[in-house]
């Protein structure tokens, strides 16, 4: 199978997200969405109405998330892999969520993306430089590998906001200097997340989100650590409490007094 090739049924799963809120038709063995998306879509400050972009949306997990949190939402995605992208309008169609979904590059947007603004952007880019060994599943392979550089994916989610709207990047925690190097002069108001797998631990991930135009200063939240205990003790996820909120009851990761360092 090559990475455009529309899926069998039988090639596809059909997972709970959200506590069983979101039912979601994916590859089995392809790119498959887990955690990622649903965190990503937890930080997403969005309001009622807003029109949402979720660039290289895959199946459509972040973005549903978000509608599913966020009512009245204009939600629109960009993917790259055509059969990825019938499996998000699938999706969105049988969750009942109103969606548009298009195909593209985010490098070379179609036009009637580059003909509106958003008061969201939210993106999950590939995590692996373009030497990384491949994956065996070639749509795995290209949702995974970068072949356009982080800086424009950064580029494109500022491109599609409108002044004062946030863009919210997830990504390796290692990757943060070049995320806040692309935002440097053309966004502010940065809040840095990062996502621990147990306490004591460093962060593998961080949550961006930053204000296009805005001149706020840098802040560093609270880590959400995701799993109890020091190690995996059994067949079973272990979530923490907060981190269940959020990937089983849906609920929004927002800025209080404990997710912000420093404070007291």
């Amino acid at each position: 199978m090559t990475a455009g090739a529309p899926l069998a049924r039988d090639a596809l799963s059909d997972d709970a997200f959200l506590g069983g809120r979101l039912r979601v038709l994916q590859p089995k063995t392809g790119y498959r969405a887990a955690t990622d998306p649903v965190l990503l879509a937890a930080a997403v400050p969005a309001a009622p109405g807003e029109a949402v972009l979720d660039l290289g949306c895959g199946v459509g997990v972040a973005g549903l998330c978000l509608a599913l949190r966020v009512p009245g939402l204009a939600l629109w995605g960009l993917e790259l892999q055509p059969a990825y992208a019938a499996l998000a309008r699938e999706n969105a169609l049988r969750n009942g969520i109103a969606a548009t979904i298009l195909e593209g590059d985010v490098a070379r947007p179609p036009a009637a993306l580059r003909a509106r603004p958003f008061d969201r952007v939210l993106m999950n880019p590939p995590w692996f430089p373009p030497a990384a060994p491949p994956a065996r599943d070639p749509g795995r392979d290209r949702a995974q590998r970068e072949d356009r550089p982080l800086a424009a994916w950064i580029d494109a989610g500022l491109r599609r906001l409108r002044p004062g709207g946030t863009l919210s990047v997830i990504a390796r925690a290692e990757r943060l200097g070049d995320i806040l190097a692309a935002l440097s002069g053309r966004a502010g108001s940065v809040a840095v997340l990062p996502l621990v797998s147990r306490a004591g631990r460093p962060a593998g991930r961080v949550i961006v989100t930053a204000a296009k135009g805005r001149r706020g200063p840098l802040a560093l939240r609270f880590p959400l650590v995701l799993h109890e205990g020091a190690e995996h003790a059994g067949d079973f996820d272990a979530f923490t409490p907060e981190a269940s909120a959020v990937l089983r009851g849906g609920a929004a990761i927002g800025p209080d007094d404990r997710r912000t360092a420093g404070e007291r």
